[in-house]
């Protein structure tokens, strides 16, 4: 039997391969040893052949100018944090593309005068929620609920209850976010139960405004009790709910998720969410509400240091205009053509020879949406030692182990790439 240790060519000779001095070149020594190494393991575990190692480690380069690289998301969590989240649809790349030249983003082209930054995007957002006397965008969700605290709280109080002092991504917790602006916060009811009246008792002359927080990654059962942003517009203090995921208006088959239209015609005066989250476009924060509110936020200071480029502007343009994204498809994607297309994959896999099914699954909405909601998936099962060749191959396929095998769900892989995840699959042999 082949050792195929042996075989391996050292890194420094495949490095001097003139084969691979372009790619040296335009991304760096680096990022190509990075592939180089994966294309050696994949020799030495027999899964690639020693000839083939110079194509492999050029197929599995990122484009020229980036180290990142696509993946195809056949993880069954439609937005995958690890993942950047939302995908952007077709209408949204051809926007960045288009706004990555010169562009009227600040000038009116009539007048040959300066004209307000990203009008046409926030116009967009308004026909989107028309329940908001205005709106404005920062670079991310959080920035969003930063700005509304140093402009209506610093050196003030926000009352907030105890069980939505929650954690967000990567170990920031709100907490320490609100109070790094200069705010206080002032805690009232319990971990699972707050009522009117602890809002009532703890409101006065030194609030800013009261918050809410919807806990977009967890959820509470049992014995617990909160207040609708409703029944808190008459503590004569703002109403800030932060929903979070950013869906815009109602989801039949996300019921319990908050929506901004919802929201606001409830009596909030100001909503914070995510671009990036269930409404399926870039990274932003979103601040929709009362107009007075919404321009005092925009005339601060701290507004300069978070507001978006161009590239956002148009990508998040072009996902209010569009009437689909992935985001949206996978929520609402057909269980009946998942379980066709899933057996088609199968199908085409046992051909060449894998062990290949396709079974009924769940996905879930992921990257801070919908807590505890299961939406009915299908998945392609395969053996579990596949999982990571195929997320390091030329292709990328990112899918999740249960139980000893690979699941591959197709809700969130797009139908026309059923035929790559096939062939990435097949490459393997």
């Amino acid at each position: 039997m082949t050792d195929h240790r042996r075989t391996v060519p050292r890194t420094d000779a495949l490095l001097a391969d003139p084969r691979l001095a372009p790619a040296v070149d335009s991304r760096g020594r680096d990022v190509v040893k990075t592939a180089v190494r994966q294309a050696q393991q994949a020799v030495r575990e027999g899964s690639l052949p020693v000839d083939g190692l110079v194509e492999a480690v050029l197929a599995a380069l990122p484009p020229a100018g980036t180290s990142l690289r696509p993946v195809l998301n056949a993880t069954g969590a439609i937005l995958h944090t690890n993942l950047g989240r939302a995908q952007l649809s077709a209408a949204a790349v051809e926007a960045v593309v288009t706004a990555s030249g010169a562009t009227d983003v600040e000038l009116d082209l009539v007048t040959g005068r300066r004209a307000r930054r990203g009008r046409g995007t926030l116009a967009a957002l308004r026909e989107a929620v028309p329940a908001a006397g205005d709106v404005h965008v920062v670079n991310n969700g959080a920035a969003a609920l930063v700005l509304v605290a140093t402009a209506l709280a610093a050196g003030r109080e926000i009352v907030v209850s105890r069980g939505e002092l929650v954690e967000i991504g990567d170990g920031f917790r709100l907490p320490d976010l609100l109070e790094s602006t200069g705010a206080r916060l002032r805690e009232v009811g319990t971990t699972n139960r707050t009522s009117l009246a602890d809002y009532r008792d703890a409101v006065g002359p030194d609030t800013g405004f009261v918050l809410k927080v919807h806990p977009s990654n967890f959820v509470v059962s049992g014995f617990t009790a909160g207040v609708d942003p409703g029944d808190l517009t008459g503590l004569g203090v703002p109403v800030v709910v932060d929903i979070g995921s950013g869906l815009l208006a109602p989801d039949p088959l996300l019921p319990d998720e908050p929506d901004a239209t919802t929201t606001l015609r409830a009596g909030a005066d100001l909503v914070t969410a995510s671009g990036d989250k269930l409404l399926g476009g870039p990274q932003a924060g979103l601040l929709l509400g009362e107009a007075g509110l919404v321009e005092r936020l925009r005339r601060h200071v701290l507004a300069r240091a978070l507001r978006v480029d161009k590239l956002t502007l148009a990508a998040l343009e072009a996902t209010l205009r569009s009437a689909g994204n992935p985001t949206r498809d996978a929520v609402h994607a057909d269980v009946d053509v998942l379980r066709t297309r899933c057996s088609a994959v199968a199908e085409a896999l046992r051909r060449n020879g894998f062990d290949a099914r396709a079974e009924e699954s769940v996905a879930v909405v992921g990257g801070g949406g919908a807590p505890g909601v299961d939406l009915p998936s299908w998945v392609v099962s395969l053996p579990a030692d596949l999982a990571v060749p195929l997320r390091t191959g030329p292709t990328p396929v990112a899918g999740r182990v249960e139980d000893g095998r690979l699941l591959l769900d197709l809700r969130t892989v797009p139908v026309a790439s059923d035929g790559t995840v096939v062939d990435a699959v097949v490459g393997l042999r």
